[in-house]
């Protein structure tokens, strides 16, 4: 690594630190310790998850078990939307070959063996650790804890459910820390499905790895961009130590799991129809006006140049900023399943090998203009009388998951 690249990657701490200060309530008292330990948690994490053999060991296991997963979940799909071979020797047809039946009947299988693992005290276990680390390091409550830890595996919605009897009580730094870890990480039962797309863009790396790696170290990126935007000591705690169940034994967990997987994955199908259907409107419309002025101008192509400083933060080289802006930009306001696609689709040598997965990185997570909706209406729906509150964070939640994700995207980026 040259000096040019040290320098790059200080000013990228110092500069993706520094976005976030206008969006404080009070710079003056934000605590400079905890952004010291957001930092270097997630570098000792990054350094744990990316190259301790033994855990790299675990993830091949788990790499193994994704492919396992693959397959089930291709006989189950086929079964219910396959086409049987007619007696013509015609090639076998199947659905599964559109996104909607070949990629979203992943998020169903994960939702279901998700909930499963959490009801036989595997995902509840592992949640425990990181969030009492969190809690320790950042001086947050046992409930805010929980839920920013939950993220890593369950849902942004599904995530805040773990302590709905405490939601009312959370102050608004609380709840800016459950919204902000809930966009920058992505669910469990989403990573299967996005593997499936990036699988032939990334054949040398172990997407499984890289996910959780991403998820887990945007935790404490979040919890330390929420002190950042609303520095406050205020906790609330649990009335008793313990994990509050959710299912009632493993076929309830599998029937709901089932079941919230499809209501996810319709979701995504129907955001992704109207998004799509969207960018198109308006990338005809910008086209259109940009030609009179003899311009070729798209979406992608501003949301390249607005994104590309921030891209370059990250550690990007500039000639390669604009692409990794795109992407980035593109997951901002639309979402990561319009993103990863793109990203996937890029020809050899418009991004590094290095800055592919920084920018993979960086897309890791929810944070995007429909999130932010689906999860004011899924919180109010817990606690309808923090409304208010919950869209008055709204905006520094979105910008601090950004952040976060790109923050994890430079560190991790240190490691290659």
């Amino acid at each position: 690594m040259g000096a040019l690249e040290i320098l790059q990657i200080i000013i990228g701490f110092i500069g993706l630190i520094l976005i976030a200060i206008p969006f404080s309530e009070n710079y003056k008292i934000i605590n400079i310790k905890y952004i010291f330990y957001g930092i270097i948690a997630q570098i000792f994490l990054g350094l744990i998850l990316l190259k301790v053999p033994f855990v790299i060991s675990v993830f091949e296991i788990l790499g193994q078990g994704v492919t396992v997963l693959q397959q089930a979940t291709i006989e189950g799909s086929n079964f219910v939307f396959g086409y049987p071979p007619t007696n013509d020797d015609a090639p076998y047809r199947s659905l599964l070959e559109t996104f909607a039946f070949g990629v979203l009947p992943y998020i169903i299988v994960m939702a279901c063996i998700s909930a499963i693992l959490w009801y036989w005290g595997i995902l509840p276990f592992i949640v425990n650790l990181i969030s009492k680390a969190c809690q320790k390091l950042f001086n947050i409550g046992g409930p805010v804890g929980l839920g920013a830890a939950a993220n890593i595996f369950v849902g942004q919605v599904e995530a805040p459910l773990l302590i709905r009897p405490y939601v009312s009580k959370l102050s608004n730094k609380e709840l800016l820390i459950l919204m902000t870890a809930g966009m920058a990480t992505v669910a469990g039962s989403v990573m299967v499905a996005l593997i499936s797309i990036l699988e032939p863009a990334f054949q040398d790396e172990n997407l499984i790895q890289h996910f959780i790696t991403a998820s887990v170290l945007s935790v404490p990126g979040a919890i330390m961009y929420s002190n950042i935007m609303i520095p406050s000591n205020s906790v609330t705690d649990f009335k008793e130590n313990k994990t509050p169940k959710v299912y009632r034994s493993t076929m309830d967990a599998i029937t709901r799991g089932a079941s919230d997987g499809a209501s996810i994955a319709l979701s995504v199908g129907t955001i992704l129809i109207a998004v799509i259907a969207l960018v198109f409107i308006v990338n005809t419309i910008i086209g259109f006006a940009s030609s009179q002025f003899g311009l070729d101008l798209s979406i992608e192509s501003i949301l390249g140049y607005l994104f590309a400083p921030i891209a370059w933060l990250m550690g990007i080289p500039w000639n390669e900023a604009i692409v990794a802006g795109e992407l980035l930009g593109i997951k901002t306001t639309l979402n990561e399943f319009v993103a990863y696609p793109g990203l996937a689709a890029l020809e050899n040598g418009e991004l590094s090998d290095k800055s592919k997965l920084i920018t993979f990185y960086s897309l890791c997570g929810f944070a995007n203009l429909s999130s932010v909706g689906i999860l004011i209406s899924g919180i109010t729906a817990m606690a309808s009388e923090r409304k208010d509150d919950l869209i008055k964070v709204s905006l520094k939640a979105l910008v601090g998951a950004t952040l976060a994700s790109c923050m994890t995207g430079l560190i991790v980026g240190i490691f290659f």
